[in-house]
């Protein structure tokens, strides 16, 4: 599970490991869902969105469990939206997304760190508050009390970092 605020190589990295370990690869159904919503109505993530968009990460997750593959990497879970809706929303996220992302757990979360160039697109908001939001993800893993470990470098470093780690779990 790939885990961290915008623009820290979730996406890259968790296609890049699903490809070698030949697993699963879900990516974040958010990205796509809320990009529609721009370019239709060039509005932005509502509270009434967050819903929707957890309902819509499970059933790209529960596919990907359900393909058979021994290992599958999440671009995003429903704790990340968790942290997202709380972010944006001055501490609020619809109940029924916060019990889900209570209970939705994995084996092990890949925090990614800020130290990657940010990427402006039409959805990612926030350059200048990377560190806060950083410390916002970190802060949910422990209070969770997830499994996890921070991934930092240059991509190839950080998929060097991953699978060593990883082969050392799976073995």
């Amino acid at each position: 599970m790939l885990f961290g605020p915008e623009s820290t190589g979730k996406t890259t990295l968790s296609k890049k490991l699903s490809e070698y370990y030949d697993g699963a690869w879900v990516p974040e159904f958010a990205r796509e869902y809320l990009q529609q919503k721009w370019d239709e109505e060039q509005k932005i993530c509502e509270p009434q969105d967050i819903l929707s968009i957890a309902i819509g990460q499970m059933k790209l997750e529960n596919e990907a469990v359900d393909s058979g593959k021994k290992t599958v990497f999440c671009d995003t879970d429903l704790l990340e939206t968790k942290v997202y809706s709380e972010a944006y929303y001055d501490g609020w996220c619809d109940t029924q997304v916060a019990e889900a992302a209570k209970s939705n757990t994995y084996d092990l979360y890949l925090l990614t760190y800020i130290d990657t160039p940010w990427q402006a697109d039409d959805l990612r908001d926030r350059p200048e508050q990377r560190e806060e939001m950083f410390e916002y993800f970190r802060q949910a893993l422990i209070d969770n009390d997830r499994p996890y470990i921070l991934v930092k470098g240059s991509l190839e470093e950080r998929l060097q970092f991953i699978t060593n780690h990883l082969n050392s779990l799976l073995i």
